[in-house]
């Protein structure tokens, strides 16, 4: 096989991976009724004027699955951190002791299980999107290489190659969604 051919397969496999990693990135946004600091990754806090993502103002851990505990690393910090979680609109109150910041986590009802396995298996869908994408375009850098004079065997075996790299990638994409969805559904 000609280094340009193992070059793009490289590629593909290396944008591929960048695609699960970010499809596990947003699952683990997803709040499945256990609490999980990964779901306030997107809360902005105001920072002496700046909005600062609030793992960098506090400690957030789970306590137990169902209670976030924030420790910001500044006192002063806890009612900008309290008015930033109820500015993100995440359904959650936040309960202020004067030291660290409380969430308490509901328990999901049926319905809003079905939504959230509809959103997972939706992400989980754009990551497939993206890597049938990835192997389109890998498809066509293999077939330039055979106007630069690759032999149209290689070609083949380089397409064969893409096909199954790209279903490896797919087959992992689901069983992330799947896992997701059990973990959503199990009460």
């Amino acid at each position: 096989m000609s280094e340009d051919l193992q070059l793009i397969l490289e590629d593909a496999k290396d944008q591929m991976g960048k695609a699960i990693t970010h499809l596990e990135g947003e699952l683990a946004k997803v709040r499945a009724g256990r609490a999980n600091p990964a779901m306030l990754e997107n809360v902005m806090v105001d920072y002496y004027g700046n909005r600062t993502p609030l793992r960098h103002t506090a400690n957030v851990n789970s306590q137990d699955a169902r209670t976030l505990i924030i420790q910001p690393w500044e006192k002063g910090m806890l009612e900008n951190i309290e008015k930033a979680l109820l500015a993100a609109n995440l359904g959650l109150t936040p309960q202020n002791d004067g030291t660290i910041i409380r969430i308490s986590i509901p328990a999901l009802t049926e319905e809003r299980r079905k939504e959230m396995v509809k959103k997972v298996k939706g992400e989980a869908e754009n990551c497939k999107v993206t890597i049938r994408n990835l192997r389109r375009d890998t498809n066509i850098a293999i077939k330039a290489l055979l106007k630069d004079g690759l032999p149209e065997d290689e070609v083949k075996q380089g397409e064969e190659q893409v096909q199954l790299i790209t279903d490896g990638f797919i087959v992992q994409a689901d069983k992330h969604a799947t896992e997701k969805e059990k973990e959503i559904l199990t009460v």
